[in-house]
This record gives C-alpha cells, structure tokens and sequence, in this order.
C-alpha cells in the first residue's frame, strides 16, 4: 500500500491499521478519503487481513465533508459514493474493528457500523444528524443500526436525532467494550481473531451477514472446513496438549 494524504495506515502481517487523519476537520471524510479507503480495501482483498478502523486526535469522525456533500446532486447520490465504501469494508473476508473515540457522527458513524465489532472510549459518541441537514442517513444506517442496536432505538437516532453515549452503546450492544484505550484493546481483540482459522473466521461472517434462515448454508460451510488440514492440525494439537 502506498502513503496516503487523509489516512496513516501501518500493516502487518495479521492486520492492517488505519488510521484517519484530517484531525484539524475531525476526521470528516471527503472525496479524497473514500478513494483511499477503497485503495486499503483492495490490498485486504487481495490478502485478507483483520482491518483496525480508528481516528487520529480527539475523535473517530465527525461526519462527512459538508462541503462536499452541499455540492453533491441526485446523480452523485445515486451512484452511492459513502455507501459503495461502507458496504465494501463490511464485506471484507475477514473481522473489522472500530477503536472510537470522540465522535462517530453521520458518516463516521455509519463507518463504524459496517465494521464487524466496535470498542469505545468513554468520550464515544454515536449519531446520525442527516435529516437536521435536509438529507438522510443514506450510507448504510437505514439497513445495519437497526441490526445492531434493534429497530426501535434505530428510529430513535435516525428519526429523533437521539446521540448514543458510550455506556448507552455498551447497553444497547452498538459498542462491545468501553475503555480507556480503544486502540490498545483492539489490538488485544485482533490477537485473538489472528490466532483463529482464517477460513472458518470468512465463512462464519458471511454465514453470519447473510439475510435470513440458512441452514443448508451453515452444513455446506461447516462440510468444508471439516475437510481442511488446518482443522485437522487444529483439532489434533487441542487432543494432544489435553493428553
């Protein structure tokens, strides 16, 4: 991968960490940012990588580019600028994690939501302010909030401008922890992730995000997994420390 303008991105073999960095615009994600993002997202394609989603300074991001979004018309929003990103991150093989501090507002929230598992700071806030800009919440919010945190407090935030605390993310499930350093646990959750079967790690997310009862869908996954050698390798090694 290469240097970016608007993210800072370090790799490593089990994970990729990228952090966004307009610090001075909290973090607010403009045209620029998106096509980097894509660019990070095609080298996760290419080898998959647990991704590490945070901000720099004081805040994850407040939102997108204002700017930007008052110059966008209807073909802009027709092409799905944000949402074609966001879905294209919460489709990544592999687990994403949000470290948040500060602000996750607009589409830095709905950035947060199409990561597979949020950690916060005890500054975190969550929102989704759109209609109070004469627009919506059109990057994925509609589809995954309600998913996460349950219909009726989906409405409270994308129709009542309610703002989710930390602690009422944690209750609510939007969050998995609160602590003081969002990033280092996310490291300590990558640990663990890295440690897993990668395969089984992809199948189980797409088991997982596919839409309705699928049971036939978990037996073939579960048929080919149990005819890998890493299982073998896996499930023999447990057998052999329990003796």
């Amino acid at each position: 991968m290469t240097t970016f303008e608007t993210l800072a991105v370090k790799e490593r073999e089990d994970r990729v960490v990228v952090t966004l960095a307009r610090e001075k615009q909290r973090n607010a994600i403009d045209a620029q940012m998106i096509s980097e993002l894509h660019e990070v997202c095609a080298g996760l394609e290419q080898h998959p990588r647990v991704l590490v989603l945070t901000g720099q300074g004081d805040h994850f991001a407040g939102g997108a580019d204002i700017n930007q979004l008052r110059a966008r018309t209807r073909d802009d929003a027709l092409r799905g600028i944000n949402r074609n990103l966001f879905d294209r991150i919460a489709a990544l093989a592999l687990p994403t994690i949000a470290a948040v501090r500060g602000y996750a507002l607009g589409g830095g929230a709905e950035l947060s939501y199409a990561c597979d598992i949020r950690i916060a700071s005890a500054t975190a806030v969550f929102g989704n302010p759109e209609p109070g800009l004469g627009i919506m919440a059109a990057a994925g919010a509609s589809y995954r909030l309600p998913t996460l945190v349950g219909v009726s407090v989906a409405k409270q935030v994308l129709l009542g401008a309610r703002t989710l605390d930390a602690d009422t993310a944690l209750r609510t499930g939007l969050v998995m922890s609160v602590v003081d350093d969002p990033l280092s646990a996310a490291h300590e959750l990558a640990d663990r992730i890295a440690r897993q079967a990668p395969l089984a790690l992809t199948l189980t997310k797409k088991i997982v995000d596919a839409p309705g009862s699928h049971p036939w869908a978990d037996d073939i996954a579960q048929a080919v997994l149990f005819e890998t050698e890493d299982k073998q390798r896996r499930m023999t090694a447990f057998l052999e420390k329990k003796r």
